[in-house]
């Protein structure tokens, strides 16, 4: 049998739903075990991959994967249930969209800027996007634009949405067109509310918030792709509680910073970690207000390890 290229669009734990170039799906899965050289990781095949496989059963539509063809960039988080392990969120992304709430529920900035980083180290360019417009008042517009300010000034797209007043949608659909996007976010922030809003034929699963623990509840369980264009897929992750850093050395996290990385030649020690060393560069940047205080605070939180769904 003759090896075929197909791209996963959905993950199950044991199965892959495959789509092959002729655009049909295929239920797929692995031949013996996969170990990914030099990473670990409680999923071997992600949402995204392009992989190699072959036709076992044509009439129960099933195959075997051979061969994880080699990634453009993927992104990770800590494994919730391994510590030493990462989990895979999705592969050969154009871009991730982070959907944030200030309220109901509310998206802190450390889980903001942990997702920025977390891009910034595989080189995945991210859109901020706002959502629920419509339940803020007006001082919690005023900050809302604050923070879209220092974002873009780091270089970051920023997006105001509401699906519920039909405000920023068509940007939000613009922004996605001809595009493998990685959409993500704690669960109950408007994701699938606003993919329903552009993509209907989805119908994707949305729910209440708990008003008790004004917290989302979980409607989608495992990642997955859909085509809402032509060359135009989104990556609908799971919500998301906490981001738990991995693949990544304590050193390192200051490179994922832009603001950061222009001073890093600068202070006294090469080796510096903006800490508690003299003559720091990153650290004058925050009195002389260059960095801004909420982003260095996220910076200490990852160095120091504390809890990553602040």
């Amino acid at each position: 049998m003759s090896q075929k290229i197909g791209l996963v669009m959905r993950s199950t734990g044991s199965w892959y739903e495959v789509r092959t170039e002729e655009g049909d799906i295929l239920q797929c899965r692995l031949k013996g075990k996969f170990k990914i050289k030099d990473l670990k990781v409680t999923n071997p095949i992600a949402v995204g991959d392009k992989v190699a496989y072959e036709i076992e059963n044509e009439t129960e539509n099933t195959g075997i994967i051979y061969e994880i063809l080699p990634r453009e960039n993927y992104i990770i988080r800590q494994s919730v249930h391994k510590a030493a392990h990462g989990h895979l969120l999705a592969t050969n992304l154009d871009q991730a969209v982070l959907i944030a709430t200030l309220t109901f529920p509310r998206t802190s900035l450390g889980f903001i800027d942990r997702f920025l980083v977390t891009a910034e180290a595989f080189r995945i360019p991210t859109v901020l996007v706002f959502n629920k417009l419509d339940i803020l008042d007006n001082e919690m517009i005023a900050y809302q634009e604050e923070l879209a300010d220092l974002y873009e000034s780091l270089g970051y797209q920023c997006l105001f949405t509401s699906a519920v007043n039909n405000i920023g949608v068509d940007a939000f659909h613009e922004l996605l067109k001809g595009k493998v996007s990685l959409l993500s976010g704690h669960s109950g922030v408007g994701k699938s509310t606003l993919v329903n809003a552009i993509a209907p034929d989805l119908d994707l699963r949305t729910s209440e918030i708990s008003t008790f623990a004004n917290k989302g509840v979980h409607t989608t369980t495992f990642a997955e792709m859909f085509e809402i264009g032509s060359d135009t897929f989104i990556i609908d992750s799971p919500g998301i509680k906490e981001l738990g850093l991995a693949d990544m050395e304590k050193e390192e996290i200051s490179h994922y910073f832009p603001e950061m990385r222009e001073l890093l030649g600068e202070c006294r020690f090469h080796n510096c970690l903006h800490i508690d060393e003299p003559k720091c560069a990153v650290k004058d940047g925050v009195v002389e207000g260059i960095i801004a205080e909420s982003r260095y605070s996220s910076y200490l939180s990852m160095m120091l390890g504390e809890d990553n769904r602040k």
